[in-house]
């Protein structure tokens, strides 16, 4: 090419065009043409420029570290000048030039160019003028983000909240969907139930692609025009949002409420990238556009429609599929929630986590966040998140429930006093227990001449067998144990100031059940083997050892300890209590929506109506109670709570065991316990059923057939549990042979669980055996009173029943006790009666036995 030649190309295809023939000449003289090849560096950022550069032919491209200046990251047309502006202005360059292909420049070394530029002023102008131009179009570009940014701002989504927690192959499989949705730019739907924040996997695919520097906004279809205007603009209007997004990212959440209307244009969208702008009506459809935005799309159900016309599907499963990771997850929210709010990360108990994992989250992973962040506050400064912490929500609608205390205003007006149980427990239980512990120790040593012995075996143990189905553990809450548990535990930290130790909730939990179990085995053989009913200084041992008990674990325990877990008599109280037809419990809504002290569980000053208390003696909080078994109508909760939540409701007996009832081995060993104890307290009556001849004034038979009383009884509930095994393996031989469907096999429930089925029955045959006690001496207890003190009492009135009203009401509390047996059993199972009958048959033989020996003797 003649220098003319370039002169003229100069001016025709360069910024250098507006520069007279002149230095144009000048110029030219010194260009030598180079052609380098692909990915080569014509410059690097920061480094003094060696040349200017025209561009004849090949393609560039430009890279900056300046991340917040996208002007520095263009690419090149053929004609365009480089380092024009930095060897004028003696700067370095801001970006680094890599060739894409083989490329070709005129070349003039910067040295030479200078001494060009010196000799022709008007060069300068060049630079001036480009000058303007750059800023005239950062400016525009300016101008084009403000927009841009207050129209996507409403939408936008700034960063995903977190990864995937966890390691379950549910965990792992999501994890590879989203690095494999991310790799590409194909439209994505993204389904599950509520709470799996869908959403945040959405935001997680967008930040880990390659376009993660593109916007990524997120709309609720519910809140779209019909028309969709939002979206697709207006034509020769204002632009919708598809037209602003550019290559980002468009979520779509809740596709399932989008208007019917816009349904057809986003398949469309979804297909081949196209939409229509809105038009007027009447004009004539504008001209599809297309979409560079990539689309996912959130739903909390499979979408048919949509599923036809997206490249990727992602199902995320479910909360109570992923228990594995339930442990994780908690780990992060407590990490998350103490180190935003700067406190100790609390500890979670292996209860508490497996509390949670038995929860089936509803909420999914919201509902796990919530509850973690509630535990945190609930805990305050305590180092350890507990079961009793955690409740969740409801997981039964609470049907057939009267809350009595709306219903009678009165009774709600009497436990929130100080009368319930205070002024009882310390204006009379305290004393009136060791009066009676006296009289029994020097008093008459015979239930007909001494009015304390007679009043434990005939009104006490009657009166409130009959009353557990009515009130469950009412009697723990005016309880002389405990009273004297309480007792010693303030005065011992009044004279040795120091911190009670916290419960060891896991060895508790663990071993608990088993030792009251085995204290009530002790106290059984004890009972028949000494004569503890007829014996008055054995009957005030045996009450003496349970208080010692309660007054040293509270000397080393807060609260109440051995009430909740060593109590013989309070683990059957328990136990019974299971059956009440009333329950304490509260409005998990508001407890959740409103508490923030937790003062029911925690304790605290007064606060609004809730009164200043020490807390749930028992650790238990009446939102997350699931039975009756930890319950012991103190009703501190009661008198804490400002918002009215907890309730005393009036419900089917027993519900708690067909519907929220957790099994527990050790339970069902204390039943089948109690279950022989029936047999026990009638020995001489099995012993001639039998037609046993033993001399039960010999310690060792007497010992070995009181043993043999404990233990022969649990084998029918058993022998009848085998018999349910063999026929449902039976009926699913038959059906594998035959090949008959799998609804017709059957799987039998597991043996600790259907045990509970019997419990009506262990109740109603302890009751049967107590009524002769209750009827046939308690109404004597006036003239006994008066015989204790060597008086004459014998004008003094006796209520007495008959012989006959009394095997008539017992006869009647067995046959009442087997068909509840046998109704509860069906409603825990829910299965056929057929594939039960055995069992029911079994509830029948214990039944007709216990007719035998407490009816017909």
């Amino acid at each position: 090419m003649t220098s003319q030649e370039t002169v003229i190309w100069l001016q025709e295809r360069t910024a250098l065009g507006i520069l007279s023939p002149e230095p144009l000449s000048a110029i030219a003289q010194i260009l030598e043409e180079k052609v380098f090849p692909a990915n080569h560096n014509i410059t690097t950022e920061d480094s003094p420029p060696e040349a200017l550069y025209i561009l004849l032919e090949g393609q560039l491209e430009s890279n900056s570290s300046n991340k917040n200046n996208p002007s520095l990251t263009v690419g090149f047309l053929p004609g365009s000048v480089i380092h024009l502006q930095e060897i004028l202005l003696d700067e370095l360059p801001q970006r680094t030039i890599t060739t894409i292909t083989e490329c070709r420049f005129w070349v003039a070394y910067a040295n030479q160019f200078r001494e060009v530029s010196n000799q022709y002023p008007e060069i300068a102008q060049v630079v001036s003028r480009m000058l303007a131009q750059e800023l005239a179009q950062l400016a525009s570009a300016f101008s084009y983000e403000q927009e841009r940014s207050l129209a996507l701002r409403p939408y936008l989504v700034t960063k995903a909240q977190r990864g995937i927690v966890g390691t379950s192959r549910y965990a792992v499989r999501l994890r590879e969907q989203i690095r494999e949705a991310a790799s590409d730019r194909k439209s994505v739907l993204i389904f599950g139930e509520p709470g799996l924040e869908k959403d945040n996997i959405a935001a997680l695919i967008h930040f880990g692609s390659k376009q993660r520097r593109e916007p990524i906004i997120k709309i609720n279809c519910g809140i779209l025009q019909t028309s969709g205007a939002e979206l697709f603009g207006r034509a020769g209007g204002k632009p919708g949002l598809l037209e602003w997004l550019g290559e980002g990212t468009l979520v779509l959440n809740n596709i399932q409420e989008i208007p019917p209307e816009l349904l057809p244009q986003v398949k469309k969208l979804l297909q081949d990238h196209t939409y229509i702008p809105v038009t007027r009506s009447g004009d004539s459809p504008s001209e599809p556009r297309i979409s560079r935005a990539r689309i996912l799309i959130v739903a909390e159900k499979a979408q048919p429609q949509i599923e036809r016309c997206v490249g990727r599907i992602i199902k995320v499963p479910p909360l109570r599929v992923r228990k594995a990771d339930i442990n994780a997850q908690v780990e992060y929210y407590i990490s998350l929630y103490t180190r935003a709010r700067g406190i100790a990360k609390p500890h979670i108990t292996p209860e508490a986590l497996r509390r949670l994992q038995s929860y089936d989250f509803p909420g999914n992973i919201k509902e796990l966040q919530n509850l973690v962040e509630r535990a945190i506050v609930q805990a305050g400064e305590t180092k350890e998140l507990t079961e009793e912490i955690f409740w969740a929500a409801e997981t039964k609608k609470k049907r057939f429930r009267v809350n009595l205390l709306n219903t009678y205003p009165g009774l709600r007006k009497f436990l929130r006093s100080s009368w319930w149980p205070d002024h009882i427990n310390y204006g009379f239980t305290t004393a009136a227990f060791a009066f009676i512990i006296a009289v029994l120790f020097v008093g008459p040593q015979t239930r007909d001449r001494n009015f304390a012995l007679n009043l434990f075996w005939a009104w006490w143990w009657p009166v409130f067998l009959f009353l557990f189905p009515f009130l469950g553990r009412i009697w723990c809450a005016v309880c002389p144990f405990m009273i004297y548990g309480e007792i010693t535990q303030k005065l011992s930290t009044w004279l040795f100031p120091r911190q009670l130790k916290s419960w060891p909730r896991e060895k508790a939990e663990k071993w608990g059940g088993w030792f009251l179990f085995g204290m009530f085995t002790l106290i059984f053989l004890w009972e028949e083997l000494w004569h503890l009913e007829n014996t008055a200084y054995l009957s005030a041992c045996l009450l003496l050892l349970i208080t010692a008990g309660a007054m040293i674990f509270s000397a080393i325990f807060e609260r109440r300890f051995w009430c909740r877990y060593l109590c013989p008599i309070g683990g059957m109280n328990g136990l019974y209590a299971k059956l009440s037809m009333t329950e304490l419990r509260a409005q998990q809504g508001i407890c959740s929506a409103t508490c923030t002290t937790y003062q029911c569980y925690k304790g605290g000053p007064q606060k609004g109506e809730g009164m200043e208390t020490d807390g749930c003696p028992l650790y238990s909080h009446p939102a997350q109670l699931e039975d009756n078994r930890d319950c012991v109508l103190c009703m501190t909760c009661l008198k804490a709570c400002p918002h009215r939540s907890v309730e005393f409701n009036l419900r089917p007996p027993g519900i708690e065991l067909w519907t929220t009832h957790i099994p527990r081995s050790y339970e069902v060993a204390l039943l089948f316990l109690l279950l022989g104890g029936v047999y026990l307290h009638r020995l001489p009556e099995l012993q001639s059923w039998l037609g046993i001849q033993l001399d039960l004034t010999q310690f060792l038979p007497h010992l070995g057939l009181s043993l043999l009383a404990l233990i022969i009884p649990v084998a029918i509930p058993f022998l009848g549990y085998a018999l349910i095994k063999v026929y449902c393996w039976l009926n699913n031989y038959i059906c594998s042979v035959n090949a008959v469907k799998i609804p017709n096999r059957i799987k039998p429930r597991g043996f600790v669980e259907l045990a509970y089925g019997y419990l009506p029955l262990v109740l109603g045959g302890n009751l049967a055996h107590y009524l002769r006690l209750g009827l046939g001496e308690g109404g004597r207890v006036l003239p006994v009173f008066f015989a204790t003190f060597g008086l004459n009492g014998e004008q003094l009135p006796v209520v007495v029943a008959h012989p006959a009203v009394i095997a008539f009401l017992q006869g009647t509390t067995l046959i009442f006790s087997v068909f509840l047996s046998i109704l509860l059993t069906q409603k825990i199972a829910r299965q056929p009666l057929r594939v039960l009958l055995w069992q029911h048959l079994a509830a029948i033989g214990l039944g007709a036995s216990m007719w035998r020996i407490i009816v017909s003797s």
